[in-house]
């Protein structure tokens, strides 16, 4: 019988202990790269195309889920991108780079993508450097706003956030150009 008293009275001590030794959900440190504090914030703007139909499309179906043909929002849908970025709206402007990565169909109820890809920039002074994007993309929303996660070469260390805004949409062949601006501290 002393056993069984002991033993959740063991138990309640080794738990009031683990709890007051761990540790807070988060801390503030001090930046590892002293050297690398964010000097400027820029703003790129540009157009992105998401072509899925036509000769060259630049999107790709990889996987469905069981559901995805008969959902309102196509959820369990993953695409594969490599989309043209144009400073301006129209195909054949120039184009400034690349939007290369994956979006997926993560919303059961409503249109609302998950996204991660990166933009590739291949023109002007920002040519051969990348700025990740992740996160939630509410396709229905007039302005969606997306964080920039990380960023190769001139977008080292870059973190901010991009908005999205789509310019055109053709409910016939599903072709889509969407407005970005993108601000990035680095």
């Amino acid at each position: 019988m002393a056993r069984l008293v002991l033993l959740p009275l063991f138990s309640a001590l080794l738990l009031a202990t683990t709890i007051t030794t761990s540790r807070a959900f988060s801390r503030t440190m001090k930046a590892p790269y002293q050297a690398h504090k964010p000097k400027k914030l820029t703003h790129l703007h540009f157009y992105f195309h998401d072509i899925v139909s036509g000769a060259k499309p630049t999107t790709a179906i990889v996987a469905a889920g069981p559901t995805t043909n008969t959902s309102a929002s196509g959820f369990g849908m993953v695409v594969v991108i490599d989309d043209p970025l144009t400073a301006g709206p129209e195909i054949t402007s120039e184009e400034v780079g690349r939007a290369q990565g994956m979006y997926a169909a993560a919303d059961d109820k409503n249109l609302c993508l998950f996204v991660a890809f990166n933009l590739v920039f291949t023109k002007g002074k920002f040519a051969g450097s990348t700025a990740s994007l992740y996160g939630r993309n509410p396709v229905m929303s007039k302005v969606r706003e997306m964080p920039i996660i990380a960023g190769t070469g001139a977008f080292r260390f870059g973190r901010g956030y991009a908005q999205a805004k789509t310019f055109t949409f053709n409910a016939t062949n599903g072709n889509a150009v969407v407005e970005y601006n993108v601000y990035i501290w680095h």
